[in-house]
């Protein structure tokens, strides 16, 4: 009897332990986001609805972002028609907008570019505190992974293959920190 009783507050502890640990990781809710787009009207992540979407932070005067953007360049290539939507949302201000026509230019970006993103919204979408930054959702616009500072091709291929693929098999790591790098 003492045994029964034994493996039944065990098992209690353990219920009890396990429903405490899952409220502290609480699944993250849907996010919706408005900027302007480069012809100057607003735009909405909800209008990407269903589809996948990479935010990619930037801005026209940070260096890692210059190395960076290549990468996304040709990643958003191959992954763009399968579905994935690209976004580059860029952080320069009223001094530095009027570099981003150029910038597009000489990378060839060909997906959509949104103004207007600041350091707050780097706070709200739980992002560094500089850039570049990148935040991936699902295609009901749930975050799943996010990159602070240069985010390395492998890491970009990884969470584009497991949202591609319906979320089978492990998730990668939620959060990869480069700034410190």
């Amino acid at each position: 009897m003492r045994h029964l009783i034994f493996i039944g507050l065990t098992l209690s502890v353990a219920a009890f332990l396990f429903a405490a640990d899952s409220k502290e990781a609480k699944p993250e809710k849907p996010i919706d986001w408005t900027l302007t787009g480069m012809d100057g009207k607003k735009v909405h992540l909800r209008d990407y609805a269903g589809k996948p979407v990479v935010v990619n932070m930037w801005a026209t005067w940070c260096l890692p972002c210059k190395d960076e953007m290549p990468l996304m360049v040709a990643t958003e290539k191959v992954w763009g028609p399968k579905g994935i939507v690209f976004i580059g949302a860029s952080l320069d201000d009223k001094d530095t907008k009027k570099n981003i026509p150029a910038f597009l230019q000489q990378y060839r970006i060909t997906f959509p570019i949104w103004t207007g993103a600041t350091t707050d919204d780097l706070d709200k979408l739980k992002l560094g505190g500089a850039v570049p930054d990148t935040l991936f959702l699902d295609a009901d616009h749930v975050p799943f992974a996010r990159v602070l500072g240069e985010i390395r091709k492998n890491e970009l291929e990884e969470r584009l293959a497991w949202v591609e693929g319906g979320k089978k098999g492990p998730a990668p790591e939620a959060k990869v920190v480069h700034l410190d790098k």
